[in-house]
């Protein structure tokens, strides 16, 4: 796997970026699904079951190393392995209906390329629920608008949006990115 010049591990898609282009640090990834605010960090024991039952391999070790999300090369399935293998009461699963897991949604950035008059859909493209579509306007590139209501911040749209310009944020967050949303 290519490395970057900390010698950390980057994905191929951000290799062929050109380098780590994830523009969110492992300090603001977003925690695990169904776990209770709070109880990562109070009843974690950092057994690592949740890192390796995951199938997506998107449970990462944040900076602490405590488990987080990180999409930048997967998205979240909702299979709940994590809630399942977990030993300490950090989860709180009610189903496996993703809009329960947590409060993420997706946003855009402004430097998207739809929005800068390049043709891109990607996002629209691996989006499952149909929570991205794209405006139509007559002789102009279409542009991305999202749909809180049907998004369930898996991070499908993340790792595939090739200006990095997607976040999946908590929607109760004070500052979120500036991108269009319905």
């Amino acid at each position: 796997m290519p490395m970057d010049n900390n010698q950390a591990p980057v994905s191929r898609r951000a290799f062929l970026r050109g380098g780590n282009l994830n523009r969110h640090s492992k300090a603001e990834l977003p925690q695990l699904p169904w776990t209770i605010p709070g109880t990562i960090i109070n009843s974690c024991s950092q057994c690592d079951k949740c890192l390796d039952a995951c199938p997506e391999n998107i449970i990462v070790k944040n900076k602490d190393g405590f488990p987080t999300v990180n999409f930048s090369d997967g998205e979240c399935t909702f299979c709940s392995d994590c809630v399942q293998t977990c030993p300490e009461p950090v989860f709180e699963f009610v189903s496996t209906n993703p809009h329960t897991a947590w409060d993420l949604k997706a946003v855009i950035a402004d430097d998207c390329f739809a929005m800068n008059a390049v043709q891109c859909q990607s996002c629209q493209d691996h989006c499952e629920t149909q929570a991205i579509t794209f405006h139509y306007v007559t002789s102009a590139i279409p542009t991305p608008v999202i749909s809180l209501e049907d998004c369930t911040g898996c991070g499908a749209c993340v790792s595939i949006c090739p200006s990095s310009s997607i976040a999946v944020t908590p929607q109760t967050a004070l500052s979120l990115p500036k991108g269009p949303s319905l």
